[in-house]
């Protein structure tokens, strides 16, 4: 296994001191980086992990937080603070472009080759991102088939990959047909898989407290999920250039 170095970096976002999760590869040269948003109870050690993971394999990746450190246990606290959020494009700019920052000024980060992914609430920042004309080689979604505001998609400079599970409740068929004619209509390089009989957050491993409904593990689905992720990577962020 490849030796990562990890670090917590704190940064102001949102009213809040956020806390995040740097991972970087073995060696001192400059490489490419991602930008990994969390799903709405926020930043846990899963997500922690796939940052490492990414690392592993030559990545410099930052894993963001949302909520000031905070893991929602309660989903009822979580629902006060993430709908309205997800109301506000500009609010999820701010997020994203504070972390943005961080990733960007790490030495290691080679500026010019970044990509992002998020899940869920993470994944509609990073769309947000992307709509906000930020330079970014790819654009992962993993549960966030959120639509912009009118006309902003066409500032997307880089392929959208979305993943979303068959039998969200969340992200329902109407919500892929709205994500996809945005894309479509903006010309953007997108693609969507649907993974058969997923529910939301099907790329999360079962966690031992009260979650919405619709929410559920699906293991041979997150497995595939993760593989279609790095492909993505591989494409539109290859390690050497």
């Amino acid at each position: 296994m490849t030796t990562v170095a990890t670090r917590t970096v704190e940064y102001p976002a949102d009213g809040l001191m956020m806390i995040g999760h740097l991972a970087l590869p073995a060696g001192v040269d400059r490489r490419p980086a991602v930008l990994i948003g969390p799903e709405g109870p926020g930043l846990n050690d899963f997500q922690r992990r796939r940052a490492d993971a990414l690392a592993e394999l030559g990545y410099v990746a930052l894993a963001f937080d949302l909520h000031g450190g905070r893991w929602f246990t309660d989903p009822q606290e979580m629902l006060a603070r993430v709908p309205p959020l997800l109301a506000d494009p500009d609010r999820m700019r701010s997020i994203g472009h504070a972390a943005l920052d961080v990733l960007r000024a790490e030495p290691r980060t080679d500026p010019a080759r970044i990509a992002a992914v998020g899940y869920g609430t993470g994944g509609a920042i990073v769309l947000e991102l992307g709509r906000d004309g930020v330079d970014l080689r790819a654009i992962g979604t993993v549960n966030a088939l959120t639509t912009g505001r009118p006309g902003e998609a066409a500032r997307i400079r880089c392929p959208v990959w979305a993943g979303v599970g068959s039998e969200d409740p969340i992200m329902p068929a109407g919500q892929r047909d709205a994500f996809a004619a945005e894309m479509q209509a903006a010309g953007v390089d997108w693609r969507l898989v649907v993974y058969g009989g997923a529910l939301h957050a099907f790329h999360h491993p079962p966690v031992d407290q009260t979650v919405l409904p619709g929410v559920g593990y699906h293991q041979q689905h997150a497995q595939r999920g993760w593989r279609d992720i790095v492909g993505l990577f591989a494409e539109c962020l290859p390690l050497a250039e």
